[in-house]
């Protein structure tokens, strides 16, 4: 049976900056892949209403999606409205026992941003509450006995709220992925314009791939690679089990450098 790879972030390109490559090469694998933000990308604009940036980030991210064959799972709620309260947990949870991942990818529990905080911790405890009988979700799906491992992306600049650095774990060799994770995130058109508005980020995919260029620094055995935590497995899977590097063993690196790089843009959203 088919391993399930579950990665959930907060907004439509998340993923894609920061675990798409990863995704990638689980695809390549033979995992089974599942995509989810939990954010509809309602605040990413300066042009259009809510409703009508939401619409095309929802298209903008099901074209992404599909280059590697994942399943898509639409978002909840909108920006800025990510909250960790009992509804919301209760779809996260919900969506978490239908899919039953056996990885789940996740974002960095430090960041600049709290939509993405909060979406990490809304996954994570989705994820510890897969077998409880007595938390209710929504809509109501059995619990589930079946361990996962979590694993955290970089945050955006591989940098936390307070503008410090923050270091992975391990590195994952994205060489043979890059080209198709730029291809990924060029899906998302409607945020170059965005980003250039808000926060004069020029070269949105130059961005993503310079902050690759970044962590594979830290290791001088490839040109691009991301970086990840593995999350404590108590409550989640066996102490020893790491089906990331399991699975990508040829692609998992060491660090070299004891710490994330120092060079960061301006925040991004």
């Amino acid at each position: 049976m088919k391993l399930r790879v579950f990665a959930i972030a907060a907004h439509p390109d998340d993923i894609e900056f920061c675990m798409a490559g990863a995704l990638i090469l689980l695809a390549r694998a033979g995992c089974e892949i599942h995509y989810m933000n939990v954010g509809n990308g309602s605040c990413g604009s300066a042009e259009h209403d809510a409703e009508t940036i939401a619409g095309i980030r929802l298209q903008e991210a099901k074209n992404a999606v599909r280059r590697i064959g994942a399943v898509f799972h639409p978002p909840f709620v909108s920006d800025i409205e990510v909250f960790y309260e009992k509804g919301l947990l209760a779809k996260v949870g919900s969506i978490i026992r239908m899919v039953a991942p056996d990885i789940l990818l996740v974002p960095s529990p430090q960041d600049y941003m709290e939509d993405h905080v909060i979406s990490c911790r809304l996954a994570v405890t989705g994820a510890f509450c897969r077998g409880m009988r007595n938390f209710p979700v929504d809509p109501p799906r059995a619990p589930i006995d079946r361990d996962v491992t979590i694993y955290h992306a970089q945050p955006y600049g591989n940098r936390d709220l307070l503008n410090r650095p923050v270091a992975p774990d391990f590195l994952i060799d994205i060489d043979s992925a890059i080209k198709e994770k730029t291809c990924m995130l060029a899906e998302h058109k409607s945020q170059k314009e965005w980003l250039d508005h808000s926060q004069g980020l020029n070269a949105y995919l130059d961005r993503m791939q310079d902050f690759a260029r970044e962590m594979a620094a830290l290791s001088s055995r490839c040109e691009f690679a991301e970086g990840w935590r593995r999350h404590n497995p108590l409550g989640l899977c066996a102490v020893h089990a790491d089906s990331l590097a399991d699975i990508l063993r040829k692609q998992v690196l060491t660090l070299t450098e004891p710490d994330a790089p120092v060079d960061a843009d301006k925040p991004r959203r």
